[in-house]
């Protein structure tokens, strides 16, 4: 991704496609200077692989304690993180954790859209704000002109399912209606951040990682975890101005809205 080593943070690093975005950045020798993979419950039985991969890699994996619906969570992450970023600041922020439930109109609570958009929205909102400074600390200290991840910038990781066109076409069979607002929403978030943070030359961006086969992809999807991550992280490599704001698969191409 750089010739110089990058400091990243991803959410939901424990299992599925984050826990694969860190075992692959961490392999990547010389890619990565720190990886702060933050999940809720780092001592609990989901974080097992995340722990294993740690004492791997323990001069890079910094395994840190956010749960992505509680603001003081997220702010006591940031504490942990702050000081070991250094003067280079947060080059890649992800927000990879998400929320899907499978219910339709007639089904959904009240309930079940506030914790997916607790977990697919406000939390990555948050978390923009909260580590905004630090993408703004490294942006001035790269060298890199114009937008990069290697600079600065924050991945959404959303869905297809979020894409009001896509959604015509499929929810006859695949209702998901929190996680399909959920995720719209997401993208619109994406847009407005893009819009405010472009003038910090700070890149943001959505990424559709495919239909997955994760605990929210099932196993029925079409690719597996390590497929669409090194898609994901090849894509990321390529980004740059015109593509803030962007909506792009984990092949490159764009998705529609």
């Amino acid at each position: 991704m750089s010739s110089t080593p990058i400091t990243v943070l991803i959410t939901g690093a424990n299992k599925g496609l984050g826990l694969e975005m860190v075992r692959q950045l961490a392999e990547d020798k010389g890619r990565v200077k720190k990886l702060f993979a933050c999940c809720r419950d780092p001592d609990g039985p989901t974080a097992e692989a995340l722990q294993t991969l740690a004492k791997k890699f323990p001069e890079i994996i910094v395994i840190v304690t956010m749960d992505v619906t509680e603001q003081n969570s997220i702010q006591e992450a940031a504490k942990v993180i702050a000081p070991l970023l250094g003067s280079g600041g947060l080059n890649l922020l992800v927000n990879n954790a998400g929320l899907g439930l499978e219910s339709s109109l007639q089904t959904t609570t009240t309930k079940d859209m506030q914790d997916s958009f607790n977990t697919n929205v406000i939390g990555p909102m948050n978390i923009m704000k909260e580590f905004l400074p630090h993408l703004q600390t490294a942006a001035k200290a790269s060298k890199i002109s114009g937008m990069s991840c290697n600079k600065a910038a924050v991945i959404n990781i959303s869905a297809m399912d979020g894409s009001m066109d896509v959604t015509k076409e499929t929810y006859s069979y695949m209702a998901i209606l929190p996680f399909r607002v959920s995720k719209a929403a997401l993208n619109m978030l994406t847009v407005c951040a893009a819009e405010e943070m472009k003038k910090d030359k700070i890149l943001c961006s959505v990424l559709h990682p495919g239909w997955v086969r994760t605990d929210t992809g099932g196993p029925e999807a079409e690719i597996d975890a390590q497929t669409s991550v090194k898609g994901m992280l090849k894509v990321m490599s390529t980004m740059k101005d015109k593509h803030n704001g962007a909506f792009l698969d984990y092949e490159g191409s764009a998705m529609p809205w």
